[in-house]
């Protein structure tokens, strides 16, 4: 599949016949790395949902690989994650990537510039009393983001409505300029201003994803927001996981580790190729 050629800005919509079919969305960045940019969520995209935010596991060499494919895309590689700047960092150390942190609220743009938000003296308030709260609930974990918190069910799902309940005062006592965010088995309260929709039509104002064909891949109900811009761009998504899942998304990936392989291959692969 190629790309059309006319400007620097023009890209081109997938075509109709896509069948779920993830290779042939890849197959973009084989054969145009200079044209592409890809968009990648964290956890459940790129690593293994974990039992606890601190459990999650980075498969040896994988952080090499992303810089790898990173200088094949000529620096068009970012992380678009829930999960703060400094945790990435940490993850994926040495290497430091464009990412949209905490999904949005903080972002680490391609120059290195940061952006970030300003904490109300109410969220901070609210953040502690979740973090007081949640330590009833056995099984509930409390995340502090800094710019973000949530508390998280997975270990405790018989908690969920309790989880719900707390969040929603939380969110109600700090205003309008914060809001909940839904996920796999937890609840955040965030900036109301960020989203991963914003975050990547951001990225894509900014050199060198500039005028480049954006493939999103994430796995998750706060990707969705991504995949539409992605879409609308003329560029193309893929969800890992369930495929009865709804979704914006072209395709499906079964697993990160699918697409682990996937981006080896193209980081592997040899420039001209």
């Amino acid at each position: 599949m190629n790309i059309d050629d006319e400007s620097e800005t023009a890209v081109r919509p997938p075509p109709p016949d896509f069948n779920g079919s993830a290779l042939e969305i890849f197959s973009i960045i084989e054969q145009q790395p200079s044209r592409s940019a890809l968009y990648l969520d964290i956890d459940g995209t790129l690593l293994d949902i974990a039992p606890t935010p601190e459990a999650i596991v980075v498969p040896p060499g994988l952080a090499d690989q992303l810089a790898a494919l990173a200088a094949k895309l000529d620096g068009a590689v970012a992380l678009v994650t829930g999960r703060s700047i400094a945790r990435v960092d940490a993850l994926f150390e040495p290497h430091r990537f464009p990412v949209a942190g905490l999904h949005g609220a903080e972002m680490r743009l391609p120059d290195g510039g940061l952006v970030e938000p300003a904490l109300s003296s109410a969220f901070l308030a609210a953040k502690e009393e979740l973090r007081a709260r949640s330590k009833d609930l056995e099984g509930v974990i409390f995340e502090d983001k800094g710019a973000a918190v949530a508390l998280h069910f997975r270990l405790a799902s018989h908690h969920e409505a309790v989880v719900g309940a707390l969040m929603q005062q939380a969110a109600a006592s700090t205003g309008e300029h914060w809001a909940l965010q839904h996920g796999k088995m937890v609840v955040e309260l965030k900036p109301a201003r960020s989203g991963k929709g914003e975050a990547l039509e951001r990225l894509m104002g900014t050199a060198p994803f500039r005028g480049r064909y954006p493939i999103a891949v994430g796995d998750d109900l706060t990707d969705e927001e991504m995949f539409a811009v992605a879409a609308a761009a003329g560029g193309a998504a893929i969800r890992v996981g369930d495929a009865a899942a709804p979704t914006a998304a072209h395709a499906w990936i079964g697993s990160p580790n699918e697409l682990r392989r996937l981006l080896a291959s193209i980081a592997r692969q040899p420039e001209g190729k």
